[in-house]
């Protein structure tokens, strides 16, 4: 059953409030009904860390323009009263191996744009995931897999990026089958730019989801926070070609924390581009080198050894905080306090102390009262 407008306007100005998921927020959903929780959102009548979380984008309401968006692009707004929205799936957000951890919540709406209905698709779906920096090995496993699955009425769950994603996606749709791809961005922002025809496609024939309303840009930690939308409508996910630090690893963590079965491909020794896929293997992954190898899996449960070393960067250490006004900052240029708050989703008074620890550690510089990122030494970008 479809909300009615008002309603779905509400849905819409909640999934833009604040950075998904946030357990209050959903929990007020849940014992006022999402038009009074957009109504005592927007005057600041919550609780305290509510008010907070929620008090620099509260007054930004672009529910309408969102919404006739989505509908000029032939989209829609799925929300947890309609009878797509999968519980069924999102039911493992619940289970006992998620306890513990503060993102394992389901999304507050899902933004659409296709003719696969979602709950339809990941009663029977398989994640096919890996590095950005395929190998022409790795592309053909992974389109080898795709269209193997497809052609058992197994829809195809990926990210849309380059490399392994991509690769997954087009073999899908080439044999004509049901492809999923969930995007860490709005779904008016093509991202990877490359991959717009692509994602076209997809929209045309398959499904693009996001949990993030139009006009939002990808971030490193919207794509981490996505990744459990992946693992999540998937029965089983399978990790193609992946290297030691891949985004495709967060996404095997995030199946394994939802009770979802893992496989891996195994790869040459000698390369760096399978080097991830031999770690999950050596923690108890499941080994997969065909498509009827995965449909095998379907209802067994996968087991990950625990996290491994992986080589470090910039960013590693830092707090939730701290990742969030990086993220918000541009690639180029410099922005304000209230910009990033914006951005971030945070008070403009907790985004002062995470710049001042980033600008310690050399990632952030100030300029004339803005702030950017610096990219080399000493170099305001």
């Amino acid at each position: 059953m479809k909300a009615d407008h008002t309603t779905l306007r509400a849905w819409a100005y909640l999934s833009r409030v604040a950075e998904p998921p946030r357990a209050d927020l959903a929990a007020l959903v849940r014992r006022v009904g999402p038009v009074e929780a957009a109504d005592r959102i927007r005057c600041g009548a919550v609780d305290a860390d509510l008010a907070r979380h929620t008090e620099v984008r509260r007054e930004i309401d672009q529910a309408a323009q969102d919404l006739e968006l989505l509908d000029r692009r032939g989209g829609r707004l799925i929300t947890p009263d309609d009878d797509e929205w999968p519980a069924l799936a999102f039911a493992a957000f619940g289970g006992a191996s998620a306890t513990g951890k503060p993102d394992c919540r389901p999304p507050m709406a899902l933004w659409a744009l296709g003719p696969v209905c979602i709950d339809e698709a990941a009663e029977r779906a398989t994640a096919i995931v890996g590095t950005r920096a395929a190998t022409a090995y790795g592309e053909l496993v992974a389109a080898d897999l795709a269209a193997g699955v497809v052609e058992r009425g197994v829809a195809v769950v990926s990210g849309g990026a380059y490399g392994i994603d991509g690769a997954a996606h087009r073999a899908a749709l080439a044999a004509d089958g049901i492809t999923v791809a969930v995007l860490a961005g709005g779904i008016d922002v093509p991202y990877p730019a490359g991959h717009s025809a692509l994602l076209h496609r997809i929209g045309a024939n398959g499904l693009l989801l996001t949990e993030y309303p139009p006009g939002l840009r990808p971030t490193r930690y919207r794509f981490l926070t996505r990744n459990r939308l992946v693992a999540v409508l998937a029965g089983v996910t399978v990790v193609a070609e992946a290297g030691l630090r891949s985004g495709a690893a967060n996404t095997a963590a995030w199946a394994r924390a939802l009770g979802r079965p893992v496989a891996a491909v195994p790869g040459p020794v000698t390369s760096s581009a399978s080097a991830g896929c031999h770690v999950l293997l050596r923690g108890g992954a499941e080994l997969v080198t065909r498509a009827d190898e995965v449909l095998e899996l379907a209802g067994r449960i996968g087991e990950l050894a625990a996290d491994q070393p992986h080589p470090g960067t910039v960013l590693d250490g830092l707090s939730d905080a701290e990742r969030l006004v990086y993220e918000a900052l541009p690639g180029r240029g410099v922005v304000t306090v209230d910009q990033i708050a914006v951005a971030a989703g945070l008070p403009p008074a907790q985004v002062f102390g995470p710049l001042a620890l980033l600008e310690v550690a050399g990632l952030v510089q100030r300029r004339d009262g803005s702030w950017g990122i610096v990219r080399g030494p000493s170099k305001l970008v």
